[in-house]
């Protein structure tokens, strides 16, 4: 009995940590901001890549965004390889923003000379490079 309401708790608690952890409500889904700067860090990690990326600020500085994506399995199979973003690269990133306001956000698409990628596949550019 013991054993069963052990491994009971462990399920429902599991089930929060789960649900807590995909939970896209910190993200504004409804604003999408246009960031254009500079790979600082591309993160191919499981459960969730990260790109972090330096952005020209009002002040004459830089404001790092981090932003969450999707497992590395996903970008893969999107066309992605690991060695895709890297430090210095210059690219624009659309995001959506935290609700929160803070600095940060869910990764849409980041374009690189001239192609688009998302999580879900790649756009290339057209000869005009539209």
């Amino acid at each position: 009995m013991r054993t069963l309401l052990v491994a009971a708790c462990a399920c429902i608690l599991g089930i929060s940590v789960a649900s807590a952890h995909h939970s896209m409500t910190g993200f504004d889904r409804a604003k999408t901001v246009k960031l254009t700067g500079t790979i600082k860090q591309f993160k191919w990690a499981n459960p969730h890549s990260w790109i972090e990326i330096d952005v020209p600020n009002d002040k004459g500085g830089s404001d790092t965004w981090n932003l969450e994506m999707t497992a590395p399995g996903i970008l893969a199979r999107a066309g992605w390889k690991s060695t895709l973003l890297k430090p210095g690269n210059k690219v624009t990133i659309m995001a959506h923003p935290l609700v929160s306001g803070e600095i940060g956000g869910q990764f849409v698409s980041v374009t690189i000379d001239g192609t688009t990628y998302t999580e879900r596949g790649v756009q290339q550019a057209d000869a005009a490079g539209k």
